[in-house]
Order: structure tokens, then C-alpha cells, then sequence
């Protein structure tokens, strides 16, 4: 059990992808700073000399230097509190973003960026002002794994882990290859309206086919007593992240560039659109492939 725990590390590890509601959906709720139980923690910034790797390595050491640079000390709150013997479980499809759409994206990020302040990079604490000033770190950036959420991020138990993912693979392992539509910007804002999101929802073609997946992991969680997912998903990759309920001034900034971009000509009706290739289960520090599709 002791080698079992040690290879997937720190218990209670939560990840960086916490529960998320749509912000349009939410329009009366009070930010606050967390909930009683819940954990702050303050995360001390690395060397200035870390982000000037970036430019110089490969797209996995970039990404590796984005996880850790950071300029400024930020304050989260854990989703659930540290528990000895849990650990932090996301089940998730991996998006990358194709080069052409980066271009786009970057362009609607860099305007937002100069309206809003204290934005960050999601899974890092790079605030987004600072790569936009430099393409191609931001580019980098967005050359990063992106999540879809296929269900709550939520503690699990060492003794449910072998259990969880043998379902996983049983429900999910069959599966044809479809099409991600991303085709709308969307603002969403954590259960505690700790953190606002900005993110490309899939509204179109995909949809159906997650819905059911999500089903299926729900299926899943209700066997081993972890909470379902939403009960209307919006599937979603998320780019980045602020403190806080800033859901107004965080849409509007969006939109209101968005209206300059396409009355220039600049902005497509879709994003991006992606093939769907796997599924995938983070369990603390280690990584299941539930189902993975050859590549063609």
C-alpha cells in the first residue's frame, strides 16, 4: 500500500482545473475568498530566470518552464481540504490547439489582457500580460495540453484507485473518432466563485458525443460515492484564469473585442475544430490512458 501511495505522490494533490459553472447561469452569486474547510495557498514565485529558457528549448521543456515561472505570489483555495490517503482524480479528453487557430486566439488573449488585469495561464501562474509580450512565448503557451472535463475533479480514496479506472476503461474503451467544433468564447466561474475562467466552449459538433461520455464516467463516480458532474455539461477547454467573480468585466472585455474583430474580418463562427483521440484519468501524480485512438 506504501508503494502504491508513493507512486502518486503528494496525497490530496489538487489540480488546477477546479469545478466550473457558466457564468451566465450564475448571476446572483457573491464572490468570496473560499468556504469554511478549504485550504489557501500561497505560492512563492521562482527565479525571473526561468522564463528566459522558454525562448531557447523545445515545446516540452517550454512547457515544463511555464509550470513554474511566475512573477507575482498568488493565493488559491484547494477545491476539498488535504485528506492523508486521497488523492486528487480528473478524468479528461487532451485538446491541443492547431497552429493556424493559435494566431487567432492569441489575438483575442493579447486585447483581453490589456483590459483585464491579473490574468493567468490555466495550470501555471504566469500572469498573461507578461507573455503577451513576447509571441513567442505565448505561443508557446498556447502549444500546451488543454482539458476538456469529463467529470468533477474530487478526492479518491487509495483502495477505490485499481476499482475507478478498471471501470473507466470498460465504460469508455470503445469509441470511433468525431469532431471538436470549439466555436464560442465563455466565461465560467468556479462553485465558490473563487476563480473566473476564460474558455472555448464546443456548442455544435462534439457535443453529443461527450454528453454521452460524461454519462458514462458519472457512472462510474456514483458506484465508488463521488459526486456527478452537471447536470446540463457545457464541454469547454479553459486558457486562462483570474481570482475572484470577474465574470462582468471578464465577458464584456471578450465580447467587446470580439464585435471590433469581426467587423474587421478577423474572427471565424468556429475557432477550432479538433479530433477527439483519447480519454484520459490524473490520478495525483500519475497519469491512466483510459482509451486512446491510433493515430492516423
Amino acid at each position: 500500500m506504501d508503494a502504491l501511495r508513493a507512486s502518486y505522490g503528494d496525497s490530496s494533490s489538487d489540480s488546477d482545473t477546479d469545478e466550473l459553472s457558466p457564468a451566465a447561469e450564475n448571476p446572483g452569486e457573491v464572490p468570496t475568498s473560499g468556504k469554511q474547510g478549504k485550504e489557501s495557498i500561497s505560492l512563492p514565485p521562482p527565479p525571473l530566470s526561468l522564463l528566459e529558457s522558454i525562448g531557447s528549448t523545445g515545446d516540452d521543456d517550454a512547457r515544463s518552464s511555464l509550470d513554474v515561472y511566475s512573477t507575482e505570489t498568488v493565493t488559491r483555495v484547494r477545491n476539498f481540504p488535504h485528506v492523508h490517503g486521497n488523492y486528487a482524480l480528473h478524468v479528461y479528453i487532451p485538446v491541443f490547439i492547431p497552429l493556424l487557430a493559435k494566431k487567432e486566439i492569441a489575438c483575442v488573449l493579447k486585447r483581453v489582457a490589456s483590459l483585464v488585469p491579473h490574468l493567468h495561464l490555466v495550470e501555471a501562474d504566469i500572469p498573461l500580460n507578461i507573455l503577451c509580450n513576447d509571441d513567442q512565448k505565448l505561443d508557446h503557451a498556447l502549444g500546451r495540453e488543454f482539458h476538456i472535463s469529463l467529470g468533477r475533479s474530487v478526492p479518491l480514496r487509495v483502495h477505490q484507485i485499481n476499482s475507478l479506472v478498471s471501470m473507466l476503461r470498460q465504460k469508455l474503451q470503445l469509441h470511433k473518432r468525431y469532431w471538436m467544433d470549439f466555436n464560442k468564447w465563455e466565461v465560467f466561474v468556479n462553485d465558490d466563485s473563487t476563480r473566473s475562467f476564460l474558455s472555448l466552449e464546443i456548442t455544435t459538433s462534439g457535443l453529443s458525443e461527450i454528453s454521452k461520455q460524461i454519462n458514462a464516467v458519472n457512472e462510474v463516480y456514483k458506484l465508488h460515492n463521488l459526486p456527478e458532474f452537471y447536470k446540463d455539461p457545457r464541454p469547454h477547454i479553459s486558457l486562462v484564469w483570474a481570482l475572484g467573480d470577474i465574470r462582468t468585466s471578464l465577458k464584456g472585455a471578450v465580447d467587446g473585442e470580439l464585435k471590433k474583430l469581426r467587423a474587421g474580418g478577423c474572427v471565424q463562427n468556429r475557432i477550432f475544430t479538433s479530433k477527439f483521440s483519447g480519454i484520459e484519468c490524473k490520478i495525483g501524480n500519475k497519469t491512466h490512458k483510459i482509451c486512446k485512438l491510433p493515430d492516423e
